[in-house]
């Protein structure tokens, strides 16, 4: 029996309605699920795609590396190519003549640190020795080069630093590999780029609206010429630089004076970041051959130099053949080298020049009203302030 209270199955109970299925709105509506699964999945692309990314970076700096390389060597495979050689061939010559520039330099180069590098070896123990005796008549003390050198080989730091040298010979042989096979990377897509150059915008352009090939186009000769102009700022400050160091070369009297003039221009100028320390290094070595005293005025020269051509020289010439502020261009290359390293350092110009000409297109310029104008004047020609005379 029921208990009191309580009605039998199936009663409606008084003043009550009858039970019945739940409310709609307590259903999980139907589009959930697909949500669901097609958020799901697009969180799975984007970390397929950042996973992606990160691994192909390497490769996509070399593409751009090379990228601006065939847009440096454009205008002279397009000249050749103008006079009826084929394009490749053009391209070809081209990389050839560079390649045997930069070999021989190298070569010259490598014979002259070999030979310093011997002449030190051999002038090492007289260097010693009129150390050791300014020493002891400094501090009249009773030190001799042989016992000097026989502490030194049976230091317990110099066991440890032979067996670490000897542990990183690996590391060393697979880093020089793998630089190896970078360049091989960027010369072929270089080459590929500059041969194919005229096919690769034909490609580029036939997959957009006529109105944007001929943006397309516009860009590609700004990057042309901004990376060509870039190439010849950096050109100019190596000349200028060789043409400074040789006479400071000479005065000391320096041996090899126009080769290391030569390695210091381009090394300083091509090689961002660290070019200036690989510059300084071999020349001061080499005066160090000839006297320390001279190794520090070769470090003092190169140390003011460089400051000279970072606070002058450089952003008034990059100014003039890139186009660009000189403070555009010193915060292109601190952005440059923030984003991509060395690599963002050397192509950060030409791409803000190119990015800043092809934009300035499209920067619609008004007249300056009557206020402006006089105030930009001002500024440009300073008023001469008149003091009253002292009576």
């Amino acid at each position: 029996m029921p208990r009191p209270g309580e009605g039998s199955p199936g009663e409606v109970p008084p003043g009550g309605s009858p039970p019945g299925p739940a409310p709609a709105g307590a259903r999980m509506p139907r589009w959930l699920p697909r949500a669901v699964v097609l958020v799901l999945a697009l969180i799975a692309c984007f970390q397929l795609g950042s996973w992606a990314f990160h691994q192909l970076t390497g490769l996509l700096i070399n593409i751009l590396i090379a990228f601006f390389l065939a847009l440096a060597i454009e205008p002279a495979v397009s000249r050749m190519a103008a006079r009826g050689m084929r394009r490749g061939l053009a391209t070809f010559l081209v990389f050839l003549g560079v390649f045997a520039a930069s070999a021989g330099f190298v070569v010259l180069l490598g014979s002259i640190l070999a030979g310093q590098i011997v002449a030190m070896v051999e002038g090492f123990p007289r260097y010693l020795d009129s150390v050791i005796d300014s020493i002891n008549g400094t501090f009249h003390t009773q030190l001799s080069r042989l016992a000097i050198q026989d502490s030194l080989l049976h230091s317990d730091w110099l066991q440890k630093y032979v067996q670490n040298s000897a542990s990183g010979v690996l590391d060393v042989s697979a880093t020089v590999l793998g630089g190896l096979f970078r360049l091989l990377t960027i010369g072929l897509f270089s080459f590929y780029f500059a041969a194919d150059g005229p096919r690769l915008r034909r490609a580029l352009c036939s997959v957009l609206p006529p109105a944007k090939q001929s943006e397309v186009l516009r860009a590609w000769e700004i990057a042309v010429a901004k990376t060509g102009g870039y190439l010849y700022s950096r050109g100019l400050m190596a000349l200028v630089s060789g043409i400074a160091h040789y006479v400071v070369f000479a005065v000391l009297d320096v041996p090899y004076a126009p080769a290391l003039a030569v390695w210091v221009g381009l090394v300083s100028q091509f090689i961002p970041t660290i070019g200036t320390y690989l510059a300084g290094a071999l020349p001061m070595l080499i005066a160090f051959a000839v006297d320390p005293w001279y190794a520090l005025y070769v470090l003092g020269f190169v140390v003011v130099y460089q400051q000279f051509e970072n606070y002058l020289l450089q952003p008034k010439l990059t100014a003039r053949t890139v186009d660009i502020h000189p403070a555009v261009a010193f915060g292109s290359v601190i952005a440059g080298t923030a984003l991509l390293g060395a690599v963002g350092a050397l192509i950060a110009i030409p791409a803000v020049a190119t990015l800043q000409a092809f934009l300035g297109a499209y920067v619609k310029r008004y007249a300056l009203t009557e206020g402006a104008a006089r105030d930009g004047a001002t500024a440009e020609r300073p008023r001469r302030v008149r003091l009253p005379r002292l009576r």
